[in-house]
């Protein structure tokens, strides 16, 4: 089993690495194409990973979270549009879930009110804004049940 770093503030990628108890030389003998330097660098933040290599990390590791958090936290464009996932129990997921729908279902009828005309008004606008809240949650919980899924089916 490797020694674990004493080192606070690890990446992710270095937490995972060291849950699995994988050196950085036997966790390169997984990777196949990433050497043990290339690793050392990543999870230093000497440089970053590129995308591929979180893909791989992410199959090998059996962590599909890290593809969520590089998109979400270090590619320039995810940064702006990817929220970040945090993991969560099924259960967590499926009651926060089935509060977002309930939720939208009240508020169905106001999203039908506010568009039907194609036009959102400006006394409509903090309703709208209030709808499309609650549909992004909805879409957060999507993607965390499918984080989920992929860790654990």
């Amino acid at each position: 089993m490797a020694r674990a770093s004493i080192k606070e503030n690890k990446t992710i990628y270095q937490q995972k690495r060291e849950e699995l108890g994988l050196s950085r030389e036997k966790a390169a003998e997984l990777l196949q194409y990433i050497t043990p330097e290339r690793i050392e660098r990543i999870e230093s933040r000497k440089t970053n990973a590129n995308p591929d290599e979180v893909v791989l990390m992410a199959k090998k590791y059996n962590c599909p979270y890290l593809c969520n958090h590089f998109c979400s936290n270090e590619c320039a464009i995810g940064k702006q549009y990817v929220p970040e996932i945090k993991a969560k129990d099924l259960s967590q997921i499926i009651l926060e879930m089935l509060a977002s729908l309930n939720s939208m279902q009240r508020k169905q009828e106001r999203l039908i009110e506010i568009t039907s005309d194609g036009v959102i008004e400006k006394e409509e606008i903090h309703d709208f804004l209030a709808i499309q809240n609650e549909l992004e949650k909805i879409s957060v919980t999507v993607e965390t049940l499918q984080l989920w899924a992929e860790q654990n089916i």
